[in-house]
């Protein structure tokens, strides 16, 4: 009876400091959830290898996901961007309060568009900023009945390299190639005037220049999205992460589920 309180008090305070604000506290609470799980099989068996697996079980759920819909999904080589109205921002915290900020920090609103991915559907709002040489968006994604905002802020330099700066609250999905650099801020930082300073500090710490920067052009704002995610789709062909299924779509191989999976428990840990 004893070892039964244990286990029931020890996942009651986990789910008490899963519901706190702070990081720390919610990362805590994960411990705190982890090590109920390994005392509750400890317990029934005696044995610390099943209480280990009861532990490793949670950081192997992704696969239910991973080897039933992401193993069937197809999704299309070549996706193009088209004109869309922007959904209701009620769904979407602090999308309008980020458009209206980038707008106050001197970007010019561009263009709304968004393209489907595997049911999930994006939209975007397009800004930019000539003197700061950077793209900014607000993408609202929709799959299901989940829905979030994020911000991003791309520049471009005289390589080529894409830097980009967003507080996109997951792991990219597929590789991302060698001429792009991702600054990923932690989701909770929605301030557009942050996330521009993060931009800023980015670029220090690679030693770019703002005077190395390339000049974006907003009527080809669009093009440059669709031609980035092209490469990126070619980049994860070569790396064997997706293949071609020879109707124009690709799947991912075993391979990157693989890395989907990896990417799915760097999130846990990151996120927890």
């Amino acid at each position: 009876m004893q070892k039964c309180l244990i286990v029931i008090g020890l996942f009651v305070l986990a789910i008490g400091l899963r519901s706190a604000r702070k990081a720390v506290v919610r990362k805590a609470g994960a411990v705190v959830f982890l090590t109920a799980s390994f005392l509750a099989l400890f317990f029934l068996t005696a044995c610390w290898w099943w209480g280990a697996a009861g532990v490793a079980v949670w950081f192997f759920l992704p696969w239910v996901e991973l080897l039933t819909r992401i193993r069937r999904m197809r999704l299309p080589l070549e996706n193009r961007l088209r004109q869309k109205e922007v959904p209701d921002p009620a769904f979407f915290p602090n999308a309008v309060e980020a458009a209206t900020a980038m707008e106050e920090a001197g970007f010019e609103h561009v263009d709304d568009c968004g393209w489907e991915w595997g049911g999930m559907k994006q939209y975007f709002r397009l800004f930019w900023h000539p003197e700061e040489r950077a793209v900014s968006a607000v993408c609202l994604c929709e799959q299901g009945d989940v829905a979030f905002a994020f911000i991003s802020v791309t520049s471009r330099d005289a390589t080529g390299r894409i830097l980009r700066t967003t507080n996109f609250p997951f792991s990219p999905t597929l590789k991302c190639p060698g001429n792009m650099r991702w600054n990923h801020v932690p989701c909770e930082r929605n301030c557009f005037h942050h996330i521009l300073r993060d931009h800023h500090d980015f670029l220090q710490r690679l030693n770019v220049d703002m005077d190395s920067l390339r000049m974006p052009d907003p009527d080809e704002i669009e093009e440059s999205i669709e031609a980035e995610m092209k490469n990126q789709i070619r980049h994860n062909l070569d790396a064997g992460i997706i293949r071609a299924t020879g109707d124009g779509h690709f799947e991912y191989s075993f391979r990157g589920l693989l890395f989907l999976w990896g990417q799915f428990v760097k999130d846990m840990v990151r996120l927890c």
